[in-house]
């Protein structure tokens, strides 16, 4: 399981400056198929400047959501790391 890219990634506007809410698609890579999921995600940055990543995925996938939440965190922080989130 891989997730390939994110696509449509719109944040919400809001007036907390250490919450950001987002929404988009994650492209997933199982080993038999390719699949589209809708996901909303948030990310707080607590005041020590750690990030705590929610995720919310919106529609049912036929495969173990424990590796699939993990993947997909993972692609989040990386992204949030190196600056590729909208702001």
């Amino acid at each position: 399981m891989k997730v390939l890219e994110m696509k449509n990634i719109e944040r919400e506007e809001g007036q907390i400056f250490y919450l950001r809410k987002y929404k988009g698609e994650a492209v997933l890579q199982f080993p038999t198929n390719t699949l589209n999921t809708k996901i909303q995600f948030t990310i707080e940055t607590n005041p020590l400047g750690k990030k705590n990543i929610d995720l919310a995925i919106l529609q049912a996938i036929n495969y173990p959501l424990l590796p699939v939440r993990k993947a997909i965190l993972e692609y989040i922080f990386t992204e949030e790391l190196e600056g590729r989130l909208p702001c």
